[in-house]
């Protein structure tokens, strides 16, 4: 029998019933092209169809924030890790969902400005 060594410094209680919880990660991606329906990025990590999140623009993309969810994901090369590793790169295809009034008009003026060729320099998208 083989003897288990604890290496936590805290106590394990189980949680009776097994609630729910949620789990936050960022993602990083590159935004390929933007519509009043969805987006379609690049990235580094798996994301299933029909998981939802919520996008982050920029703030050079005035840092808006819209709710969406995977209609595709696929995987479209590698990439080269810092440490030397090979990572698939993804394709993936975001759909809004329920965007407020609000949050409408503000994708619908950053289209109009993204459409004129104004310039946005560079920012970090997130999921």
């Amino acid at each position: 029998m083989s003897t288990f060594q604890e290496r936590r410094h805290g106590q394990r209680v189980a949680i009776p019933g097994r609630p729910g919880g949620r789990v936050r990660a960022i993602l990083d991606a590159r935004l390929l092209d933007l519509s009043r329906t969805g987006v379609r990025i690049e990235h580094e990590h798996l994301m299933r169809p029909g998981f939802s999140c919520t996008l982050e623009l920029p703030p050079t993309m005035d840092g808006l924030s819209f709710p969406v969810r995977v209609v595709r994901s696929v995987i479209i090369g590698t990439t080269e890790a810092p440490g030397g590793d090979r990572l698939l790169r993804y394709e993936s295809g975001l759909a809004f969902g329920d965007l407020t009034a609000v949050q409408q008009e503000a994708l619908d003026a950053l289209l109009a400005r993204l459409t004129t060729g104004a310039p946005l320099g560079n920012g970090r998208l997130v999921l």
